[in-house]
């Protein structure tokens, strides 16, 4: 099986993210990368660590250079995708790794990003846990439109979704805070993200519930059997190039126990490839993470305050976008989900 693939936005850390994974992945064949203001120029140019895939030149992003592959996989800012993609084949297996179609409320796109809106695709979360024990996996095989999450989003999904689709917390009364890298906001030149801005210091933003993950993770909540949503959730900057930590703590129901809790994510994770919870009293790394198609969590009871605390880790580029892209391809495929993602990371 030999499948043909096209990235659009090769040039950005996303883009270069996929085409990583995807000059290793046994089936996939790269044969177009697009751009847009980077068009014209040798791939190499751009993602100087991609050598094998040096003979490639990116060229304008249109839906005209775009057709006539397999898989297409979008890493485009948002806002972007959704006009291109409508312009695509309907049996073209398309990926977008943006916010356009992630979200299922009109009104939650209108209110967080404003513009046009495509409507919602099938999400490509895998491991997200649905009512009755499912998983969102059974959602993508053989669909041929598949939204990525945002990367905050994963983060703290699989932190808390288990514990929410078990009923032993609350989902009304929860506060989450992550370290995150400055590669989640793309390759731009922006002030807050030089080196010298960033290096030995943290620094809040999109603080007060205006982050544009927020609406997504609610979403996610309720597909997990949540009736009512509050979440809390402020980002950190900090000076690593990507990873993702976030600390999520949610209301503990009456009569659950410790054991209850464990036990909840436990199901939850206990087969799954990619999402490995930790052993009690361990707590992730975001360096365990780099690299890797893998995510993290750790999990503890503040019997004192009522509150359970999931901590979970991931590369933002990797499990949070990227990889999340190529697992969810490979199940639409009817691929073996692992196939071409590792679960190890690099070290130091």
């Amino acid at each position: 099986m030999s499948v043909s693939v096209a990235v659009a936005g090769a040039s950005g850390y996303a883009g270069g993210e996929l085409l990583r994974i995807l000059s290793a992945h046994p089936e996939f064949d790269v044969r177009t990368v697009t751009a847009f203001s980077n068009a014209g120029q040798p791939l190499i140019t751009t993602q100087p660590h991609l050598r094998s895939l040096a003979h490639l030149t990116l060229v304008e992003t249109t839906a005209a250079n775009l057709r006539g592959h397999d898989v297409v996989f979008l890493a485009l800012p948002h806002g972007q995708s959704g006009a291109i993609t409508e312009q695509l084949d309907a049996d073209t297996l398309v990926v977008d790794c943006g916010a356009d179609h992630r979200l299922v409320d009109q009104a939650d796109w209108t209110a967080f990003y404003g513009g046009e809106y495509f409507g919602a695709w099938t999400y490509g979360l895998p491991e997200l846990v649905l009512p009755g024990g499912r998983k969102q996996r059974d959602e993508l095989v053989g669909t041929t439109r598949i939204a990525v999450p945002g990367c905050n989003v994963t983060a703290m999904t699989l932190g808390i979704a288990p514990g929410v689709a078990a009923g032993v917390v609350s989902a009304d009364d929860l506060v989450a805070v992550l370290a995150v890298g400055p590669s989640g906001a793309g390759k731009k030149l922006a002030n807050t993200y030089l080196a010298s801005e960033i290096m030995g210091s943290a620094s809040a933003y999109a603080v007060g519930g205006t982050h544009r993950h927020v609406p997504e993770v609610r979403q996610n909540l309720v597909a997990a059997g949540a009736t009512d949503v509050r979440l809390s959730f402020t980002p950190v900057l900090v000076p690593m190039s990507r990873g993702i930590l976030a600390t999520t703590t949610a209301r503990l129901l009456p009569g659950v126990s410790a054991t209850d809790v464990r036990a909840a994510w436990e199901r939850a994770y206990a087969d799954e490839p990619f999402v490995h919870l930790l052993p009690e009293g361990e707590f992730p790394r975001v360096a365990d993470t780099i690299g890797a198609n893998t995510a993290l969590v750790g999990i503890a009871v503040d019997e004192a305050a009522g509150r359970v605390v999931a901590i979970s880790a991931l590369d933002n580029l990797a499990k949070g976008t990227a990889g999340a892209a190529v697992q969810s391809t490979n199940l639409a495929l009817g691929l073996p989900e692992t196939l071409g993602l590792s679960m190890d990371g690099v070290a130091p």
